[in-house]
């Protein structure tokens, strides 16, 4: 089974604790919206049965309630129609009942109608509770068995030289409020789903940043692991950023020592060749020779002495390229000039080996890079040219676009030598690191070192080194940036 990945795993905790959270408190809410609603109710009740109740008194405590205009006004006020728009709900009839009980709590008027005057409401509480001197107030199912059909009732006493005569009672059915109840609930939960919703989008976002951080971070210690060179990322988090120092710091540790152990070993062997020349000849000069044997080993000593000293010299560049990460300067590289230097400079070597150079790179080619870099690794391509062309063949440097690599256009620099193509066997191996092929005529071997310089000068400027076997004989092309 497939493990969940830890950005995942976040965010299913993150999720799941705000959807709990959000229900928890949106559940909170709906339980307090409906009790809130009916207390502010009750209280705006509370404030019209006093006014009522002052009102009436002089008239009820005249005797003369029912004669006056009283009467007739609650019945009028039973009959209207509002027509009011309230929030996007129509209010389109009263729906307050009012009502007026003498000191016995005998109805004397009533807004519903004639239909419950005369009736004795003394055993109602809110009528009760006030004749008593308390505050009454009771909720009655109009249906019963139907808890929608409550309704409120508020009662404020009728009071004359300090007695209560009588009781005002309001009522409100809760369904008239019903609406407004439902429309605060849809519009809650309508909301809190939209900042549930918001809540996990923004930690899905968080899963993914921490994902697509610890996946660069991944790509770096891949990296590493394949033995390249990559620059630390910049990660959010200093955490992150620590973790990645950390690597880092790791890997050039470790590569330093196997970088110093691997050297050691490969230059001892390399070593051994030339000192053996040398202290073979060193030996045998010390004995009787002609003068032309004579000659003849001190010239191995300073073919050898020559050896060592170009072998030292390219360990030293390979060495400091190789533990670079980046480029030290970018400059804009003319290479119809650098090619004719390079030419120029090797005018002598190309003389002995009765070898031509033509520069055929157009005048308007330039790349983007460090120049000693680039200098040193078309040189080496040179070198190994000459070495390899036969008598009486010519070379070729010229330059031409090549391909995109990671957005960038690139310009391949070539080196092109006629003569016999590599062998198939050691095409794949010529960039290695001490390997060397014989050279044509004297079976000697190089360092080992210019091509592999040559590719690490192309990977550090991000760009890439290509050798392969053409039609009368071989190209070797450093691809680098233009920009």
């Amino acid at each position: 089974m497939k493990q969940l990945s830890l950005s995942f795993r976040l965010f299913l905790i993150g999720a799941v604790v705000v959807a709990l959270a959000g229900w928890f408190a949106l559940y909170q809410v709906l339980d307090e919206i409906k009790p809130a609603v009916r207390q502010t109710t009750e209280e705006t009740l509370v404030d019209t049965a006093n006014l009522l109740a002052e009102m009436v008194a002089t008239d009820l405590a005249a005797g003369t309630l029912q004669q006056g205009d009283l009467a007739r006004v609650l019945v009028d006020y039973g009959r209207r129609h509002p027509g009011a728009e309230i929030w996007g709900y129509l209010k389109d009839r009263v729906t307050h009942r009012i009502y007026v009980t003498d000191a016995n709590g005998i109805v004397l008027l009533d807004s519903a109608g004639d239909g419950e005057v005369g009736k004795d409401y003394s055993r109602w509480n809110d009528v009760y509770l006030t004749l008593q001197g308390r505050y009454g107030a009771r909720s009655t199912e109009a249906i019963p068995g139907d808890e929608r059909s409550t309704v409120m009732h508020v009662a404020a006493p009728v009071r004359a030289d300090g007695k209560i005569i009588g009781v005002v009672t309001v009522a409100k059915p809760n369904y008239s409020v019903q609406p407004f109840i439902a429309r605060a609930e849809k519009r809650l939960v309508a909301l809190a789903s939209a900042y549930i919703a918001l809540g996990l989008v923004i930690g899905g976002l968080i899963a993914w940043w921490l994902a697509h951080s610890i996946r660069r971070l991944t790509r770096f210690a891949d990296a590493v692991t394949a033995g390249e060179r990559p620059a630390v990322p910049a990660l959010p988090g200093s955490e992150l950023n620590q973790l990645a120092t950390a690597l880092d710091t790791m890997r050039t540790r470790l590569e330093g020592k196997a970088y110093v152990e691997r050297y050691v070993q490969t230059l001892t062997h390399e070593l051994k060749s030339p000192l053996a020349a040398i202290h073979g000849a060193s030996e045998l000069l010390r004995g009787e020779m002609t003068a032309e044997q004579r000659s003849h080993f001190l010239t191995n000593i300073d073919v050898e002495t020559a050896r060592l000293k170009s072998l030292s010299e390219r360990l030293l560049h390979l060495a400091q390229v190789e533990q670079r990460r980046g480029l030290e300067e970018r400059v804009e590289i003319a290479l119809k000039p650098l090619a004719d230097e390079l030419i120029a400079e090797s005018a002598p070597r190309m003389s002995v080996a009765q070898v031509s150079a033509t520069n055929a790179v157009p005048v308007d080619a330039t790349i983007s890079g460090e120049r000693f870099l680039v200098r040193q690794a078309l040189l080496n391509l040179l070198d190994n040219a000459i070495d390899f062309t036969p008598t009486g063949r010519g070379l070729l440097i010229e330059a031409k676009a090549g391909p995109v690599i990671a957005g960038s256009r690139t310009l391949a620099v070539a080196v092109f030598n006629e003569g016999e193509p590599i062998p198939d066997y050691a095409l794949p191996r010529v960039t290695e690191r001490f390997y060397s092929l014989p050279r044509p005529g004297t079976s000697r071997k190089s360092t080992g070192l210019g091509l592999n310089f040559a590719q690490e000068v192309a990977q550090l400027h991000g760009g890439q080194f290509r050798i392969a076997n053409e039609s009368g004989g071989v190209r070797a092309e450093l691809i680098l940036p233009v920009e």
